[in-house]
């Protein structure tokens, strides 16, 4: 299975949390990543979102079907983002749009078995790959990219 994890472009501080907007720079974060997404991921990719205003406004530059998940709100758990995504039994591959810590602690239970804090920048993008569902031992980081180097 594919999981692809792509936190938010950079986003504005003054409004409630699950209103924040993109900033300018956020907005051309996105624009970048989704461009370098658009060409690497296969057309029967599942991408889910957080219901925060800035996730969908990361996404929408994608062009693509998505569907909002709550679990994927910004208190969301490591386990929880799994359990949406259907890791590791997902037929199709899997992009979630989401948060920080959340995401970076996904990466780490995944990566390493535990839950740690990894920082992934805004904007940035992880993608897993397990070739095995039942083999944890085949799990392996396929991409790390930030939105700077997806434009160039």
């Amino acid at each position: 299975m594919d999981l692809i994890l792509w936190r938010h472009a950079e986003a504005e501080d003054s409004a409630p949390d699950m209103a924040r907007i993109l900033t300018p720079k956020g907005q051309k974060q996105a624009r970048r990543m989704a461009e370098w997404l658009d060409s690497q991921l296969p057309e029967g990719c599942k991408i889910l979102v957080s219901p925060a205003v800035r996730t969908l406004q990361t996404v929408e530059p994608l062009g693509r079907k998505f569907k909002v998940v709550n679990a994927l709100a910004p208190d969301a758990s490591p386990e929880a983002v799994l359990q949406a995504a259907n890791w590791p039994n997902s037929r199709e591959p899997v992009l979630v749009v989401g948060h920080q810590p959340t995401l970076g602690q996904v990466a780490a239970l995944l990566l390493c078995g535990q839950p740690q804090y990894w920082e992934m920048k805004k904007g940035s993008a992880w993608w897993i790959v397990q070739r095995e569902p039942k083999d944890p031992d085949s799990i392996y980081l396929k991409a790390v990219l930030t939105a700077e180097l997806a434009g160039k």
